[in-house]
């Protein structure tokens, strides 16, 4: 995988596989805006490339528990440099990652299993070497959702 470029559609096929495996490609592919054919491709080569190992079935007691987390992340560069945007993208939890104006550079939003994996995320990426600050939120609830 070194040398691998996943672009913005490569993120948004993972983020929406990452949420729900058994997505068909014509769902797949409606929601990235791309062909069914196109996704296809994309996904062959992400497995090929081991960006994709597989797909899982992990047995629940119930409803998603999954938790969902915003983080504000400052760079020691501020907006040169794209080592911690990389070092995020490799973050299968991390679903969005947009830059910002103003105080914080990033903010990325996390959709995790559980709380300790969001703390095994916010451990990593506030340990990156370019990151100066973290600011984490958990989100309690969502009374609006639109795509």
């Amino acid at each position: 995988m070194v040398g691998l470029h996943l672009d913005d559609i490569d993120q948004r096929i993972l983020a929406e596989l990452s949420v729900d495996a058994r997505l068909s490609l014509v769902t797949l592919a409606n929601r990235v805006h791309l062909s069914r054919n196109a996704v296809k491709q994309r996904m062959e080569r992400m497995e090929r490339d081991g960006v994709i190992e597989g797909y899982t079935l992990r047995r629940g007691s119930g409803p998603s528990r999954r938790v969902t987390a915003i983080m504000l992340v400052y760079r020691a560069d501020r907006m040169r440099g794209a080592g911690v945007v990389a070092e995020l993208a490799r973050i299968p939890e991390v679903v969005r990652c947009d830059i910002l104006s103003g105080e914080f550079d990033l903010l990325v939003t996390v959709v995790a299993e559980s709380m300790d994996r969001v703390g095994e995320i916010w451990e990593h990426v506030s340990a990156l070497p370019d990151v100066e600050n973290t600011v984490t939120s958990v989100s309690l609830s969502r009374p609006i959702d639109r795509p």
